[in-house]
């Protein structure tokens, strides 16, 4: 007698199985992974200095601004009047974002000729670069421009396909778009634009679809430019005097390369020398363009000494195209990567996860960075601090704000009227607008970036309370009398922010006359 058979699945339980694993449904499941690390990280630390300087922008809507275009300060303003601004509400935007990321890079891999392996690939390693989780973490214009880069590289691989010129308006629309949002992807246009004449798709040069796409781009990016041109360009003077100043990082072209694999996740980098591959080859001829695209853009930030993390945008789309090339590897020799890879990627890319969003209080992120020996790659030249300067930004804002409020309460009710709060920098500045009116504190006033623009109101200098000045000798020239009040010290903040808070009284020349000598571009 023989014992039970196996009972064979029907063919269609079989499929139904199957389809639970599918690509769509594995590309799904890591951008809902990114919904539930949002979950874990939203509200801790605390408020990033941009973001509270997005914040006090959203309350001044124009068209422009010095450090950045409109569009985040649009954004913020949305938020204040509907939602609210607490970190709950302000960091659910980026990380939406960057899930639509990993889902629409899973969905250009598919459209590459990608199958299941390649879109999870491509969306595993769009989630957990180390790059893509610390500025989708955060209320910053850095958060939006992967998922508008990537939408655009979708749309081009479409129209590449087969030829939809008129593909050319919604790209030219997402183009405007993204310039609002940020200024770096004309560098990347300029690419794409050799690209294109480099390969068979320079036929789109002769198509009017083409160019109405520039022109609805240039149309929704002309009151931006008129902006600056009425301001004098604030920020191209804004970009020289940080190049004469010498504040961001400037790497060597190995370092800078090295300094995009870490931001990867070393592991993913992987996939972009194989996005060459495919776009090089005869099978990658429609998009050739993209890998043009992007070697010229890389050489653009190399020779600029761009920050490393200005690339960040173009690299789902660089997933997608290694992750297919990748997938077609076939026979034993090579089926053993796609799995070693992936998990690869996942590995790295937990172990770097604290570093990039704070899941973790900060005695066990300092305990796990010294487990690991790594640490936070750095943009800018700035003392040492506990933390990295990513979460060392995120902290002392209310408690300076606190100290600040402490004193203005001590003033006469007729002194305090007349008594304005200055903020050296606009992180300070910001820190007033936002924490202060709790305190029943005036807006702040500031010499730095969008504040200068928005002037001293007012205020005449008879009465000031002064954040950021880190010039005592100044202190005593400008004003008739000073004393220290406090500081902004944080054992966990900047130490470029432990600075005294003055109070300055009899400033000469009045502020009105002195304001148009303390602009600070930079």
């Amino acid at each position: 007698m023989t014992g039970p058979q196996p009972v064979a699945m029907p063919a269609a339980q079989e499929r139904h199985a199957s389809s639970y694993f599918s690509g769509m449904n594995l590309v799904a499941g890591l951008a809902l992974v990114r919904i539930v690390i949002y979950s874990f990280a939203a509200p801790h630390y605390g408020y990033f200095r941009d973001e509270l300087y997005y914040l006090a922008c959203g309350q001044h809507p124009a068209w422009g601004y010095v450090d950045q275009p409109p569009l985040i300060a649009w954004v913020a303003w949305l938020l204040e009047h509907t939602l609210g601004t607490s970190l709950w509400v302000l960091r659910l935007l980026p990380a939406l974002a960057d899930a639509a990321t990993v889902l629409l890079a899973g969905l250009l891999a598919r459209e590459l000729g990608g199958r299941r392996w390649a879109m999870f690939l491509t969306a595993l390693a769009t989630l957990l670069a180390p790059i893509f989780l610390a500025l989708s973490h955060l209320f910053t214009m850095n958060a939006f421009d992967p998922l508008l880069w990537t939408a655009m590289a979708f749309l081009f691989v479409r129209l590449a396909i087969g030829e939809r010129h008129r593909l050319w308006i919604p790209i030219g629309a997402l183009a405007g778009i993204t310039i609002l949002n940020k200024y770096g992807v004309l560098f990347w246009f300029s690419g794409l634009l050799l690209g294109l004449c480099l390969t068979p798709l320079r036929r789109s040069l002769r198509q009017h679809w083409f160019w109405m796409g520039c022109a609805l781009a240039a149309i929704l990016a002309l009151p931006n430019f008129l902006w600056e041109q009425q301001h004098q360009y604030p920020f191209l003077q804004l970009m020289h005097n940080v190049r004469e100043s010498g504040r961001d990082l400037s790497l060597a072209s190995l370092a800078f390369l090295a300094a995009q694999a870490q931001m990867l996740g070393f592991v993913a980098a992987v996939l972009v020398p194989l996005a060459l591959l495919l776009f090089f080859s005869r099978r990658g001829k429609p998009w050739r363009a993209l890998g043009w695209a992007y070697l010229i853009f890389l050489a653009e930030m190399m020779l600029l000494h761009g920050k490393m993390y200005y690339l960040a945008p173009v690299y789902p789309m660089l997933f997608a195209a290694g992750s297919v090339e990748l997938e077609s590897f076939r026979g034993h020799r090579w089926g053993w990567t796609k799995p070693v890879l992936a998990v690869g990627i996942a590995a790295i890319g937990i172990a770097y996860a604290p570093t990039a969003v704070p899941i973790l209080s900060v005695p066990h992120f300092l305990a796990w960075e010294r487990i690991l020996g790594v640490r936070q790659q750095k943009f800018e030249h700035t003392q040492p601090s506990v933390l990295p300067q990513i979460y060392a930004d995120m902290f002392g804002w209310p408690e300076m704000v606190q100290r600040v409020a402490a004193f203005y309460d001590t003033l006469p009710p007729e002194v305090r009227r007349e008594t304005g709060i200055v903020g050296d920098n606009y992180g300070e500045a910001a820190a007033i607008d936002y924490f202060g009116p709790q305190y029943g504190l005036p807006k702040a006033i500031g010499p730095h970036q969008t504040y200068w623009l928005w002037g001293p109101r007012q205020y005449t200098g008879e009465s000031l309370i002064i954040l950021g000045e880190g010039n005592p000798e100044r202190m005593a020239e400008l004003c008739t009398s000073y004393r220290v009040i406090g500081n902004g010290e944080d054992p966990l903040s900047r130490r470029s922010e432990w600075l005294p808070i003055y109070y300055c009284q009899g400033l000469h020349p009045d502020l009105q006359t002195l304001w148009p000598r303390i602009k600070k571009w930079n």
